[in-house]
């Protein structure tokens, strides 16, 4: 039985990872710049504030999580914000985004600025993603509103 591997993003995963990024893209009817597109997987390489990383099963790639640490205003410590989960067809029901959640999660208790928060955000119709979050996850009370 095949094991699902989770680990840092390397540069020779641009072509799997942009892949997996477009399909990510298509699910949240989102069509990007591919200069845009170039910055972040640039940022997800260096240290520059954004992690990556990636689920590998059989040598391919079938996920990635996309997080980064920031200040926050009710805490001295820093908190974590998973900005982008996605786990391809193929990979859904093998436990990738669960090993990339509890992944960020590990991240964030070993960070040493952290206070081991993490949070995200994701559209109320993602359903099939919504039963994983709320296995591993408290829906909170906030409402999110942005810029019209």
């Amino acid at each position: 039985m095949a094991e699902t591997v989770i680990r840092a993003l390397r540069l020779e995963d641009r072509p799997a990872w942009q892949a997996l990024w477009n399909a990510y893209l298509e699910f949240y009817r989102q069509d990007l710049p591919a200069d845009v597109t170039d910055t972040l997987f640039e940022r997800l390489l260096s240290a520059k504030g954004h992690d990556a990383l990636v689920a590998e099963r059989d040598g391919s790639l079938i996920g990635f999580v996309h997080y980064l640490f920031h200040a926050s205003t009710w805490s001295k410590r820093s908190t974590c914000y998973l900005e982008d989960l996605f786990v391809s067809e193929a990979g859904r029901g093998t436990g990738a985004g669960r090993g990339l959640m509890e992944a960020v999660y590990a991240a964030a208790d070993s960070e040493p600025d952290a206070e081991g928060t993490v949070y995200w955000h994701t559209h109320h119709h993602n359903e099939r993603a919504r039963k994983l979050y709320d296995r591993v996850g408290a829906l909170s009370d906030f409402v999110r509103y942005e810029r019209s």
